[in-house]
């Protein structure tokens, strides 16, 4: 069985999207009808523009977003079995499941992350990656870390990464670094992604996820927040909104859709993080990228 998935912030890079720009007139067109959604060009920062432009979350989430979508749409790909995203990717799978349309895919996408940019001027935080720590001894030292500090990723059974107040991120790194965990880095990021401290980006985002129409998928996703296959989209949209202050359980993902019979996976759109994840969960799978 065929799994598409779609990776999410962190996985852009300059120039990314140039090539199929040039190249196919569908993605040209679809670049350009992203450029008036927008109402900026982001084509230009995505295709000339540096690292530092890139980084910018008002940037990197619609731009990551339009290179999995349009790579999809633009390929010729077979209809997926199942699909899932990493965060800001469970969009890009909803809209090549056809779950969502590709302009309300990018209206989402783009107040989503104007709403998370907003969250984290308000309140300042931090990410740590956590490698070789067993998740039982993690989640206890952030229980017991005074402030606000939760796991945010399930990447795979050797890494986890942090969310919250920096204090209390630097204070449950501290402390695994004693308990002789392997590796713990502080993360380059804007601020604390998938904890309680995007609780304002929820609420932001709730009006608009409501109002917009979502289909039954052609096939299931599997959703961060429960890393259940579902096509019913009032749950959908209930987990999406959940998503932004709740941890992605990658890890389950991926071995429920294993469970269920995926065989081969494919990711779509930037990078290949997600297929060294899927590596370290079941080395023996067919891997595949379209980015």
């Amino acid at each position: 069985m065929k799994a598409y998935v779609f990776p999410g912030q962190g996985s852009q890079y300059p120039g990314m999207g140039k090539e199929l720009y040039s190249t196919s007139p569908r993605a040209k067109a679809l670049f350009e009808q992203a450029n008036q959604i927008l109402g900026f060009r982001i084509t230009d920062i995505m295709f000339e523009g540096d690292a530092e432009a890139l980084r910018a979350t008002k940037v990197t989430q619609p731009a990551v977003f339009l290179h999995s979508v349009v790579g999809a749409l633009c390929s010729d790909l077979p209809t997926p079995d199942m699909v899932a995203g990493h965060s800001l990717g469970e969009f890009s799978a909803l809209v090549v499941s056809g779950a969502l349309s590709f302009e309300d895919g990018l209206r989402l996408v783009a107040l989503r992350a104007q709403a998370m940019q907003k969250a984290c001027d308000l309140n300042s935080g931090s990410m740590a990656a956590i490698i070789g720590a067993d998740s039982d001894l993690l989640e206890r030292i952030c229980r017991e870390t005074p402030g606000i500090v939760v796991p945010a990723n399930y990447n795979s059974d050797q890494q986890t990464v942090i969310s919250g107040e920096t204090p209390a991120v630097e204070s449950v790194v501290n402390a695994l670094k004693e308990a002789g965990v392997r590796k713990c880095v502080m993360l380059q990021v804007g601020g604390a992604f998938h904890s309680p401290l995007m609780e304002p980006a929820r609420v932001e985002l709730a009006g608009a996820i409501d109002k917009t129409p979502f289909s039954i998928p052609l096939c299931p996703i599997y959703q961060n927040v429960d890393a259940l296959p579902n096509t019913d989209p009032d749950r959908i949209k209930s987990n999406l909104l959940m998503q932004l202050t709740s941890p992605v359980r990658w890890l389950d993902i991926m071995l429920n859709m294993l469970a269920d019979g995926a065989t081969q996976f494919t990711e779509i759109g930037p990078g290949n993080v997600l297929q060294g994840l899927i590596k370290k969960t079941a080395p023996d799978v067919e891997l595949f990228s379209i980015g």
